[in-house]
């Protein structure tokens, strides 16, 4: 079992005997999406596994908290606000931008010519460390630049 996803059990176990209801239903939740997440795949769940689906959860809320300020609901962004501060704290500390862009531009520079090719690049390099977007924006500046 991956470390991450036992850290995540023990917190949701302290969740639950403090009576913490919001952090108790955002752990459980995650930890049921990380066991069905498990189900798909035809290895043992790692923490890369984990943080796939710690960031799926917090993009999730993310897009919802947009949703609900356009909405002119902020009682429910607000919410999701603090729930996604709750998956936050499991999530690795992400790569630097500039580390991704140096790495695309470096990528474009070895014969990239394509977002397809480029993205096959750059995503094994930094999957689980960088959102996607992050990584796209890079890869489309990096086209753009070279």
């Amino acid at each position: 079992m991956s470390d991450l996803l036992s850290k995540l059990q023990s917190s949701l176990v302290t969740a639950r005997k403090a009576q913490d209801k919001e952090r108790t239903l955002v752990l459980s939740t995650l930890v049921a999406q990380v066991k069905d997440h498990g189900l798909k795949i035809d290895h043992p769940i790692g923490d890369a596994d984990v943080v796939d689906v710690l960031r799926k959860g917090l993009k999730t809320r993310q897009d919802s908290i947009e949703q609900f300020e356009k909405a002119g609901r902020q009682e429910l962004a607000d919410k999701e606000k603090a729930q996604s501060k709750v998956i936050e704290e499991f999530l690795p500390a992400a790569i630097d931008p500039a580390v991704v862009k140096a790495a695309a531009k470096a990528a474009v520079a070895a014969g990239a010519k394509d977002i397809g090719a480029l993205m096959k690049v750059l995503m094994p390099q930094f999957k689980g460390k960088a959102d996607g977007k992050v990584i796209n924006d890079a890869a489309r500046e990096a086209l753009q630049a070279g």
